[in-house]
């Protein structure tokens, strides 16, 4: 949970978002009896009971009576604030800014179950009451945020002597806690204040609607096949389409569901032109349909509010507004960094558009590739040049051995072992969901625990994350973290193993990234477990550099039958293809970037999403034969909450800071695994999460700022 107690509305963006919680079935029992509601309300506040330093009830709670425990947990949380406020006695740190620390935390426990039901198991019932929720929330934090006693303390703390007398961990805490009340409109008028929260209550609900309606159309839109259109697809990914098929009512069929794990390997194998268009359109017209779950209205809307909310406040815009407090400062210094790359990224799209043309001519008589061909040949390409089959390599990508190398990894670099809890004695809240300890490999000394929710299902929204249940403080006595990983691979069928794609073995190291990053913490305070937007990204980046060490490959990627080692020829195809589809990959991920970014540079008056889309894109000359990673009436990212908001470039100003620490390490004597390039990573770019500057601590790590170079070298867009 980030800057909890600095600005409740931006978590309450998150939740509407949905991060993580909890339950043990989607379909909730419907309960009318009022003492069934009370003890039902009393058990999502209650204080998290059992092994190490209490757990999640997930096999006690339901979301019968979650309003009422909403409204409760809000109502103790404004009751504290309150007594903060008026404390008669001089504002001092501890006081004001320590004892906002130490609030709300039955709160806090609430939106874990809530985030398990918003984004793992949700429903059409639980939505219902998401929707409520959304305006409640927003006015809670509101009530926080405009609060005129409390923001006086806070700024009494920032503006006085004692400031000077704080540590760094102390004053950088203080910083936070006034420029986030700050930020968020605390030093406007009355009148100002009441539009500012009414426009976030208005916000509450179409960032809620925005990402139901995209939920629905990944529900309501399947394509099934039949045995005669199975060309070319490999068998695991047919076990699993025949069982999905079949829990849709269609025995004897294949389905391709609308999630990237199950329509990206079709659209990569499927020899059947006219279906990979149909799951093409499927995916990529999410929210786009035209019909009752069509968002370009809800952009339009989320847009003028945002835009009308930052000119209270003073901004010419809200890409200005969110990007004061990011490492980037300026929308400029962002659009500067995207601009950079991109004419590097298409010309290698046209290279590689270039080699599909002559194999589609020559294998299918096509004379243009057409975006739901670009998966396909891309990938006779790679055959061919290379003589790389991905279906091959998926053989070596099994997921039971990948998530072992993500342990030896963490254990070499982290000090970090991991014993999976297989007794019972820690809830979960689907069968599928498996947890381990975390320990220190040097002292037995217990860190937290790791939960993993790795299978995609009905219910749970598409994609990959990872979240905290707890995070690690020392205020009140010491803390453990508990850390979560979510995935949509698709289940292997009848406990056979579930192989992935390089892809997403990628994204696995990826995630468990940001919970090593969690498990690291070494804060005092809670609300230094947040992070800077694009900045945060960069640890969890890092970490998909381990995936291709010697170490992980040789006693890690075996054959998931055999238990043989990756061939040695394997190994060397995939290193020599390493910057292959560099072109698509880079261009479909800073399309989106840069779209996000226009719209928030824009008066949004009259605009409409897909046109501004369209316009946008011609203008930077996009390859017609792909589209963005995420199309505008399905970027949850940037629209079913604020988190990437004008923030979506932040990967790639991450990904200059990985390509810039991954060479500290290659020049190590001791490579990846070099111990002292290793403590000075955890010591300097995990540990402190919030509590130092992100461009202080990465110039602590490597001794100046990253170099943009880097990337491009990395990309292999420059020698």
């Amino acid at each position: 949970m980030k800057n909890f107690n600095i600005v409740p509305s931006l978590l309450l963006s998150a939740i509407l978002m949905g991060c993580s919680g909890a339950n043990t079935t989607s379909e909730q029992p419907v309960v009318s009896e009022q003492s069934d509601v009370v003890s039902a309300k009393a058990q999502l506040l209650a204080p998290w009971e059992g092994p190490y330093q209490g757990v999640p009830a997930f096999d006690k709670v339901n979301y019968v009576g979650l309003d009422a425990a909403f409204d409760e947990a809000m109502a103790l949380h404004l009751a504290e604030i309150e007594t903060i406020a008026q404390n008669p006695a001089p504002a001092t740190f501890e006081n004001t800014v320590v004892a906002m620390e130490k609030a709300g935390k039955p709160l806090r426990r609430l939106y874990t179950y809530y985030g398990i039901w918003r984004s793992n198991m949700s429903s059409k019932e639980f939505r219902e009451i998401s929707k409520n929720l959304g305006p409640k929330l927003s006015a809670y934090g509101s009530k926080i945020n405009q609060n005129e006693a409390l923001f006086k303390r806070i700024q009494t703390v920032y503006e006085g002597e004692e400031f000077k007398t704080l540590n760094a961990e102390q004053q950088r805490l203080t910083w936070l806690t006034y420029n986030g009340f700050a930020h968020y409109g605390a030093t406007l008028s009355a009148e100002k204040k009441k539009r500012y929260a009414d426009i976030n209550q208005e916000l509450s609900v179409l960032h809620t609607q925005f990402a139901n309606n995209v939920l629905a159309d990944e529900e309501n839109y399947v394509v099934f096949f039949s045995e005669e259109q199975t060309g070319g697809l490999p068998q695991s990914y047919l076990a699993a389409a025949s069982k999905a098929a079949e829990q849709r009512g269609k025995p004897g069929m294949y389905a391709v569901t609308n999630t990237r794990s199950s329509m990206s390997p079709f659209l990569t194998y499927s020899t059947e032109r006219a279906l990979r268009e149909q799951v093409w359109n499927n995916y990529y017209n999410r929210g786009d349909n035209g019909d009752e779950f069509d968002n370009n209205e809800n952009i339009a809307k989320i847009l003028q509010l945002r835009h009308e909310r930052v000119q209270l406040l003073g901004y010419e815009n809200y890409a200005s507004w969110r990007l004061q407090d990011r490492m980037a400062k300026t929308p400029e210094n962002a659009m500067k960094l995207m601009t950079t790359v991109w004419p590097y990224a298409i010309k290698r799209v046209e290279e590689e558009v270039e080699d599909m043309a002559v194999l589609a001519e020559k294998l299918d008589g096509l004379d243009k590739i057409e975006p739901w061909d670009y998966r396909y040949y891309s990938e006779k390409v790679r055959k061919e040049k290379y003589d790389l089959d991905s279906n091959e390599v998926k053989q070596y990508l099994e997921l039971d051995n990948l998530r072992e190398a993500m342990f030896y990894v963490a254990g070499r670099l982290f000090d970090f072992s991991f014993k999976e809890v297989s007794d019972g004695s820690v809830p979960v809240f689907h069968p599928d969901v498996r947890v381990w300890e975390v320990t220190r490999k040097s002292t037995g000394e217990n860190v937290g625990l790791w939960y993993l929710d790795p299978f995609a299902r009905q219910g749970k929204r598409s994609g990959a994350w990872a979240t905290s249940y707890r995070s690690h403080t020392t205020f009140e006595g010491k803390t453990n973290v508990l850390s979560s990983n979510n995935s949509n691979f698709v289940k292997g069928v009848d406990g056979q193993p579930t192989l992935i794609s390089w892809d997403d073995a990628e994204t696995y190291f990826h995630e468990f990234g940001h919970s090593l990053h969690a498990l690291s913490s070494n804060v005092t305070y809670p609300s230094l477990n947040g992070g800077v937007r694009d900045y945060t990204e960069f640890q969890s980046q890092l970490l998909e550099r381990w995936l291709t060490t010697d170490e992980v490959i040789d006693n890690y990627l075996v054959h998931y039958k055999t238990g043989e080692p990756m061939p040695a020829e394997l190994i060397a195809k995939i290193k020599a293809a390493a910057n292959f589809n560099q072109g698509f990959k880079t261009t479909e991920y800073l399309a989106s970037a840069l779209v996000d970014m226009k719209f928030h540079m824009t008066d949004p008056k009259g605009i409409n999403a897909d046109k501004f889309e369209y316009v946008t894109l011609t203008k930077l000359h996009m390859p017609t034969e792909l589209v963005m990673r995420h199309r505008s009436p399905h970027f949850g990212h940037i629209f079913s909450g604020e988190g990437y908001a004008a923030a979506y470039y932040g990967y790639m100003w991450a990904d200059v800071l990985t390509s810039d620490a991954a060479q500290a390490f290659e020049q190590a004597p001791g490579g990846y695994y070099d111990e002292d390039v290793a403590k000075k990573l955890v010591e300097h770019l995990f540990s402190v999460r919030n509590a130092v500057d992100p461009a202080d601590a990465y110039r602590a790590f490597r001794g100046r700022d990253a170099q943009v170079e880097a990337l491009l070298k990395d990309r292999g867009f420059i020698e």
